[in-house]
């Protein structure tokens, strides 16, 4: 679809406008609370964070994520988020192998999360939910 029949469909549906609002307001807190969250919050409660997130988000305890890839969403080295991931590991909040992340303890790896998740829970529940 071209920009002008996309534009020419929010005109005429408001419906479609109202839910396009919605998903950017969720998305422009979630991006400013991001910022907020890597200048204050340490590594580890910034994985377990995006961790506990994409899990809500896959709607499953099992999914794929590379180390290098987290390292990228989160503007850090990979050894960080090597080292962040072990210590949930060790802690047994979840499971991790050549990309293959299991969370074994959901409400521990939420736990272990700076209180950015559950702002950005109750912002996208509210909002999109």
């Amino acid at each position: 679809m071209n920009a002008a029949r996309f534009r020419r469909e929010l005109e005429n549906t408001p419906e479609l406008q109202r839910r396009l609002n919605r998903y950017l307001y969720v998305l422009i807190s979630q991006l400013a609370q991001t910022a907020a969250c890597t200048r204050f919050h340490v590594l580890e409660a910034r994985v377990a964070r995006w961790l506990s997130m994409t899990r809500d988000r896959v709607r499953s305890d099992e999914f794929y994520l590379t180390q290098d890839f987290l390292s990228h969403m989160l503007g850090v080295r990979r050894v960080g988020v090597t080292k962040a991931a072990g210590a949930l590991q060790k802690r047994k909040l979840i499971s991790y192998s050549r990309g293959v992340i299991t969370v074994l303890d959901r409400r521990g790896l939420q736990t272990a999360a700076c209180g950015c998740y559950l702002t950005d829970k109750k912002t996208y529940d509210r909002t999109l939910g």
